[in-house]
């Protein structure tokens, strides 16, 4: 029988393929334009933090997880993707059911421990 997630992963590429068919544009864009990093920091500290090594941490993770630094500097990764990325289900981690402000701020987190 197959995983209950396995169709939502397998969809999540073709909901990416329709919107940037419909001309949604993923163009990288500040922090700011997405919502506030600060109220995102506070969402990372509570809920990311066990697994993702946030910039300023004492202590590292044992999970192998990225840093968010790391999944910023992939310039590749955009707040559309990010947001795709949260609203599919992975086998390493937990359905957050984060709001869409939720979301934004925590896109916004991410995408400011980018550096130039």
């Amino acid at each position: 029988m197959p995983h209950p997630n396995a169709s939502n992963r397998r969809r999540a590429p073709w909901v990416l393929a329709a919107l940037l068919a419909v001309g949604v544009p993923l163009t990288a864009a500040r922090a700011d334009d997405v919502g506030d990093p600060v109220e995102g920091h506070k969402l990372a500290t509570v809920w990311c933090s066990n697994c993702h090594l946030l910039p300023g941490a004492t202590q590292a993770t044992a999970t192998g997880a990225p840093t968010f630094a790391a999944i910023a500097a992939d310039r590749s990764i955009t707040p559309l993707s990010l947001r795709a990325f949260l609203q599919t289900p992975h086998d390493r981690m937990p359905d957050l059911h984060l709001s869409n402000s939720e979301m934004d701020d925590l896109i916004a987190y991410v995408l400011s421990t980018r550096h130039p």
